[in-house]
């Protein structure tokens, strides 16, 4: 067997797809820095992130598959499920090495799963575009902490900044902590250490502006107004709206 280890990045896989094709010497299972190496093991491969080398396979990635195709490799990237860096490594060495594009070949269950984990990371980008409320701060600044099944929060951005232009805002994502503050010009990256809310992701009362408890106390009463009691459906609802969002919507407090 044999053992490639790397950073965990998407990066770092494009770079272990380069150094597959330079040695001729394909890999059995991919390994994070710290994950325990398989007893039966012939031998393992480090491999360093290289920007010239992961960039070759993505550029060469682009002559032989469509752009939305493409896309769907880092998109899947961020469902963060068992075993995902090595289906994608399956399909780009199948894009690499097919006469024709693979794309559309959903007879093959790698390129039919990959279908259906982007749909499922594209459903939850969705929710956390609707179900994302903001809490005002002291400052001016806005809020907003969720925990999203996947990793969604680096493709929900064009949509926030495009929307909340004008503002500065936050957005945290509580289960990987870490989040991205928007300063009107450029949203960056960032790691709190001195987290200013509960685990709801109310703020509290000393970083919160003043008028922030009359607003969410106006927006459950227009919430509770436009509710029509005759026609409620709470299978639906948890349908449509997942109990875990429940926790950080000022709604359903």
């Amino acid at each position: 067997m044999i053992v490639y280890r790397y950073d965990k990045t998407f990066e770092g896989l494009l770079t272990a797809v380069f150094e597959a094709y330079a040695s001729k010497m394909f890999p059995d299972q991919l390994l994070g820095e710290n994950d325990m190496v398989p007893l039966f093991c012939d031998e393992i491969v480090e491999i360093q992130t290289d920007e010239e080398r992961y960039s070759r396979v993505w550029k060469g990635l682009e002559r032989r598959i469509s752009k939305s195709a493409l896309y769907t490799l880092p998109d899947c990237w961020l469902s963060e499920l068992p075993e995902v860096d090595m289906l994608i490594f399956r399909y780009i060495r199948k894009a690499i090495d097919a006469p024709q594009s693979i794309e559309l070949n959903f007879g093959d269950p790698d390129v039919m799963e990959l279908a259906k984990i982007w749909r499922q990371v594209q459903k939850e980008r969705e929710r956390v575009l609707q179900f994302v409320r903001f809490q005002k701060t002291a400052d001016g600044m806005y809020f907003s902490c969720l925990e999203p099944a996947f990793n969604v929060l680096p493709i929900t951005l064009s949509h926030f900044i495009d929307r909340f232009h004008d503002q500065k805002w936050i957005i945290y994502d509580a289960k990987r902590d870490y989040g991205y503050y928007y300063d009107m010009q450029k949203a960056t990256e960032i790691h709190l250490d001195d987290k200013q809310w509960d685990d709801r992701g109310i703020l509290s009362e000393k970083v919160a502006d003043m008028d922030e408890q009359l607003f969410q106390q106006l927006w459950k009463g227009y919430f509770n107004a436009i509710a029509i009691k005759e026609r409620l459906n709470p299978r639906a609802h948890k349908r449509q709206l997942p109990v875990r969002f429940w926790r950080y919507l000022p709604e359903k407090r």
